[in-house]
């Protein structure tokens, strides 16, 4: 952490709370921010506007308990007056149940969305200033009206800030114009370019990053722009899929594709990066996949920030087998199932760290403008696996 940190002002005493599901990253991040102010020294540690500047843990005890018919309540177990609280939620951690009527029901979106009101009403107004992280955005798939339909994504960022939340921090919006719901408040949908090259580097240690061997792939228009961003800091080419649906009937809640048509140079002989902000059922990835395997694609690394794969991982396993897929990266940002994890195919990509820089830095009412900007992380990433492969 840069000198910054040591003689910027905190905006208030540093405070986590992680929600249900949230604990294995939060205590990560929390381990993170206690060992870097551990370290730090200077002349003000000793001055009011530092109490408890240092601790052995920045974790606020909650409690969400529920009755039994399925209501809750929010509950802080000590004090948050004055203090700068970062709420970490999972609105998509399926994995946390609950009883309702002697039954146990998994908790929903919804219900992870009801207790982060919950425990921003317990605070009661007393936080000095409150900031919700949210990696994947509840409702981000509803982000715009096609007809008569709700914008719950937009009414969602309304209703936080209204209660008080100052900032809200999310990664790889579906789409971050839905910030223009509340355009006067803070609002970061962060990229995590960086920390899926890293990973690329660290798992596949040959790979090459040049228009001979490598090309990125949007698996739809709609990531064009995702993608975009990594074509052009590699210097490598990019292909597009475009889904052609059928508009006549819903499954689902949306219209089914009826096939996936490629645009771009042949990929045959390159190593391909399919990069997109999400896996739901993982039937478009894997038909991509399946097309560029039958055009001669080497190998297929897949790159998304959030892995639901909600229609089970046997197609996974098959594909894998098939050679249709090499490697799925995803972030730890949402819950993962233990069967996930023991995949061969699967890697985990860890943003602790990156997170716990952003609190850091928005502790301090510093810029976080170079976090969001990662090139020259990256830059200097290529150059030192440049020199490993001698070239």
């Amino acid at each position: 952490m840069g000198t910054n940190h040591e003689v910027a002002i905190p905006v208030g005493m540093l405070s986590l709370v992680g929600m249900k599901g949230c604990e294995e990253i939060t205590n990560k991040i929390d381990h993170y921010l206690a060992e870097w102010r551990a370290e730090r020294h200077n002349d003000y540690l000793d001055e009011s506007d530092f109490i408890g500047y240092r601790r052995k843990s920045y974790q606020i005890k909650v409690d969400c308990p529920r009755f039994g018919t399925g209501e809750g309540k929010g509950l802080f177990r000590e004090s948050v007056r004055g203090h700068d609280l970062f709420i970490i939620v999972d609105v998509f951690n399926y994995g946390i149940t609950y009883n309702m009527y002697g039954k146990e029901v998994p908790m929903s979106p919804d219900d992870h969305y009801q207790d982060i009101k919950r425990v921003i009403s317990a605070a009661g107004g007393k936080a000095r200033r409150i900031n919700v992280i949210m990696p994947m955005l509840y409702e981000g798939r509803q982000h715009r009206r096609n007809s008569r339909e709700s914008l719950d994504c937009a009414l969602a960022l309304q209703e936080l800030v209204h209660m008080g939340v100052d900032n809200i921090i999310t990664f790889d919006a579906h789409d971050a114009r839905v910030q223009n719901a509340i355009p006067l408040s803070g609002f970061e949908s962060v990229q995590p370019t960086y920390q899926f090259l890293k990973a690329l580097v660290r798992c596949v240690p040959d790979i090459r990053f040049d228009r001979e061997h490598l090309m990125i792939i949007s698996p739809d228009e709609g990531g064009m722009s995702r993608c975009m961003y990594y074509s052009s800091v590699l210097g490598v080419d990019l292909g597009m899929f475009y889904k052609r649906r059928d508009y006549s009937t819903i499954v689902n809640g949306t219209n089914p594709i009826v096939a996936h048509e490629f645009l771009g140079d042949d990929p045959k002989g390159k190593d391909l990066i399919i990069v997109d902000d999400m896996i739901s059922t993982g039937g478009s990835v894997l038909d991509i996949g399946r097309q560029l395997k039958s055009r001669g694609a080497k190998r297929i690394f897949v790159c998304t920030s959030f892995g639901l794969f909600n229609s089970g991982l046997d197609k996974f396993d098959e594909a894998y087998e098939k050679g249709e897929i090499t490697k799925v990266f995803t972030t730890n940002l949402i819950y993962r199932t233990p069967e996930l994890k023991q995949r061969e195919w699967y890697e985990e990509v860890d943003l602790s760290k990156y997170i716990a820089y952003i609190i850091e830095s928005i502790n301090h009412d510093l810029s976080i403008s170079e976090l969001l900007n990662p090139s020259q992380r990256i830059n200097a990433l290529l150059e030192k696996h440049r020199a490993t492969l001698g070239d």
